[in-house]
């Protein structure tokens, strides 16, 4: 439909355009100095002291396992609330995932679920800033060094976000921060994703992995056989970003403080014209904190499921592209067929799932849309009441 409003998009334009064309006509294709260049770019904007951007976020969240030691027979603690890729990626390792519920408020791991779910397993958290809102960071930092774990933030949503001690992927609490430059993404390289850490030896086992873990650096080589040789000294992967998407992502990442003040103003509005629907329950930030606004998720309490798919077909019919974000990664026919994870697990999650539509919201929106996708909310709920009466 030319119509349809969709829930995110990319936005692209001449400068991106331009900056890809000019890639493609240099020498490099794959992995070049746009890729370094980037790289720079991207942890100077996080306030990381490094960055390696990899193929997809999916990569970079198994990579960021990998690196920090998650290996066979342990467990991974994550939010049930998350793309199925945060979940699989310690899967690859070997590690089984433990799903924690979640704060009510902010959807994002609840610490002291997290806590109620160490074990002697136990080896890694691995939290998400859902929507675009932090985690409580410190408080999970603290739960990491009580028991040893290494921490690892899937910041893939949060591009831009701040907490009150600073920003998401400067990796003051954790020993990294993974992101993701999908096209639905603030910044967009169409596929990719970034790992920023502080940690040198982080940096360097990350960079050997996403490339077969091939190197030629003469500082690494265990013998120099001459200018040809290089050494495969570890088992890696082919997870390499190329010059034409990093092209891409530098220009795109020139304009991310506008993508992000647009994000929070649509947010704002929403925010004002929702506030006085008693059957809508709107996000929140807490206070000190900046969301990045990913998702702008209402959520309808206590509404029977049913009704969301009513009230979601209804807004679809009328050319919006609601989506809901996300079903419980629990409840997916591979975890519940190979591990068991039963229904009633983290019931603040399945609330949370059973209420929720994700509204349109993406910097690319005219004021005209935003206008439509309030009106059409507000029809629409009033139709729900109107419905509900007559079937009383």
């Amino acid at each position: 439909m030319d119509d349809l409003i969709p829930y995110s998009r990319q936005w692209i334009e001449e400068e991106d355009i331009a900056a890809v064309v000019e890639a493609l006509r240099s020498d490099w294709l794959t992995t070049g100095p746009r890729v370094a260049a980037f790289e720079e770019a991207f942890a100077a904007a996080v306030g990381a002291r490094y960055a390696v951007a990899v193929s997809s976020g999916t990569a970079a969240l198994h990579l960021a396992c990998l690196a920090a030691g998650i290996g066979p027979h342990t467990e991974t603690i994550t939010s049930p609330i998350t793309f199925v890729a945060t979940a699989n990626a310690p899967l690859y390792c070997g590690s089984y995932p433990v799903f924690a519920d979640v704060c009510d408020d902010t959807i994002n791991l609840d610490p002291e679920q997290a806590r109620a779910r160490i074990t002697a397993r136990t080896c890694a958290l691995l939290p998400v800033h859902f929507a675009g809102h932090a985690c409580d960071m410190p408080a999970l930092r603290s739960l990491a060094d009580r028991h040893n774990l290494a921490l690892i933030e899937d910041a893939c949503h949060a591009l831009g976000a701040t907490t009150p001690e600073g920003t998401v992927g400067d990796c003051r609490y954790s020993d990294m921060t993974v992101f993701s430059t999908h096209a639905v993404k603030t910044v967009a390289t169409g596929e990719g994703g970034i790992i920023t850490t502080n940690r040198a030896a982080l940096h360097d086992r990350l960079r050997l992995l996403r490339s077969h873990g091939i190197t030629r650096d003469p500082d690494r080589l265990t013998t120099d056989e001459g200018g040809w040789y290089y050494e495969m000294q570890g088992l890696g992967f082919n997870y390499r970003l190329t010059d034409i998407q990093c092209a891409l992502g530098q220009s795109q990442l020139q304009k991310l403080a506008a993508f992000l003040a647009r994000r929070r103003e649509i947010a704002a509005r929403y925010d004002a014209a929702f506030r006085a629907l008693p059957a809508i329950r709107l996000p929140v930030e807490r206070d000190g904190y900046r969301s990045a606004w990913h998702l702008y998720v209402v959520r309808f309490p206590g509404i029977q499921a049913r009704t969301r798919r009513w009230l979601f077909d209804r807004l679809r019919a009328a050319h919006l592209g609601v989506n809901v974000h996300y079903v419980p990664v629990y409840w997916q026919p591979y975890y519940r067929d190979n591990f068991g994870t039963p229904r009633g697990l983290c019931p603040t999650a399945e609330r949370y799932y059973q209420e929720a539509i994700s509204l349109p919201l993406y910097p690319r929106m005219t004021d005209a849309q935003v206008e439509t996708v309030i009106a059409t909310v507000r029809r629409v709920v009033e139709e729900l009441k109107e419905t509900q009466v007559c079937a009383a």
